[in-house]
């Protein structure tokens, strides 16, 4: 299901009109149509936002991030500042299999987030994730080995720039799912997930967007 898609299942389910659900988030007509019709796909944080507060759901719902409908602390919005981590370009494999890690600035998280864990930021490339991520967006990433199926995750294949995909795990073992449907997902068994080898550097727990 797109942005665009459950914001109409969204608006549909409280029984809004386009023009009275336009009028709450204070956009037009048209614009509310071109959300839903997925014409318009970069959708302000702003308005992201105000959906998710009239529709009482987590903006990582509408985002397409998680399939609960409750907030579960990822968001998509930017939070109030105050503790800096770094923003890195890539993440690739190095000598004895660590991370080599590129950093080109630095982003800042509150210290409320700070305090549950450890974090990086990461610049998003390439088109692999739309319309969830795009070029140039910033995800803000939980340093952690494991996730949960249906996560967003960054993800280190076979030596290559580490990857941001979507995590499905099965009993014989995982797949890196892509939002765009023109990409395949990559998929692995147990035995692959050690021989190519497959690591899991972290888990998105929220993206910052320049508009």
């Amino acid at each position: 299901m797109t942005i665009g898609e459950r914001i109409k299942e969204l608006r549909n389910s409280l029984g809004y009109s386009q023009v009275d659900f336009a009028d709450k988030i204070d956009v037009s007509k048209q614009t509310l149509y071109k959300y839903e019709n997925n014409i318009i796909t970069n959708i302000p944080s702003d308005k992201i936002e105000a959906i998710a507060h009239i529709c009482k759901v987590s903006p990582a719902y509408i985002m397409g991030w998680v399939t609960e409908k409750e907030d579960n602390g990822i968001d998509a919005v930017p939070i109030e500042s105050g503790y800096t981590i770094p923003v890195l370009g890539r993440v690739a494999a190095g000598y004895g299999k660590e991370a080599v890690e590129e950093v080109i600035g630095q982003i800042e998280i509150s210290p409320a987030l700070a305090a549950k864990g450890d974090y990086f930021g990461l610049l998003i490339k390439g088109d692999s994730m739309i319309p969830t991520l795009y070029d140039g967006d910033t995800v803000i990433v939980q340093r952690v080995d494991d996730a949960e199926s249906g996560d967003l995750v960054i993800a280190l294949v076979n030596g290559h720039d580490a990857t941001c995909k979507r995590l499905q795990k099965y009993a014989e073992g995982i797949a890196l799912i892509p939002q765009n449907p023109v990409y395949e997902p990559m998929r692995f068994t147990e035995s692959e997930i050690d021989t190519t080898p497959v690591k899991i550097l972290g888990k998105v727990i929220e993206m910052r967007r320049k508009f």
